[in-house]
């Protein structure tokens, strides 16, 4: 666990990334593939996260990145802060306000607004979030971290 995690006010950040197509694509691959469990790379029909052509039709200048990926970030970076076993104490809720595009550059954040004693063990209550390069933001929501 990083040495300020239980303190309120402390924030933390992943270094910033690109969303490049590829981890775009990930995603859209990833249900198709699992379902059909057959070592093989399944693809679906056209959607907004991997057609630009089909995006376009929908009103976007192109792809975007389906917003799991943002709410991965901002676990993977619970799991630095806090440790592997933060997956299996920890409640995250994310509502996704804005689409990521090809390239922005994405940054996942924390903030630590209250820490408390609950049932024997201790409550940490965080803000996160996804923003871009220029701090807008992309993401937001809370986490519980039990630990």
């Amino acid at each position: 666990m990083v040495e300020n995690a239980l303190t309120t006010g402390a924030e933390f950040r992943l270094a910033p990334r690109p969303m490049t197509r590829e981890r775009m694509r990930w995603y859209v691959d990833a249900q198709p593939t699992i379902a059909a469990d057959d070592g093989r790379v399944h693809t679906q029909e056209p959607t907004i996260h991997d057609d630009d052509e089909y995006a376009r039709k929908q009103g976007l200048p192109g792809i975007i990145a389906d917003g799991m990926v943002s709410t991965n970030w901002i676990l993977g970076l619970l799991v630095d802060v806090y440790g592997a076993q933060v997956a299996g104490r920890c409640r995250l809720r994310t509502k996704y306000i804005a689409p990521i595009y090809e390239d922005q550059i994405v940054v996942a954040c924390a903030r630590v607004t209250d820490v408390a004693e609950a049932d024997g063990r201790t409550a940490c209550a965080l803000d996160v979030w996804c923003e871009d390069d220029t701090g807008a933001k992309l993401t937001v929501g809370d986490a519980t971290v039990y630990v």
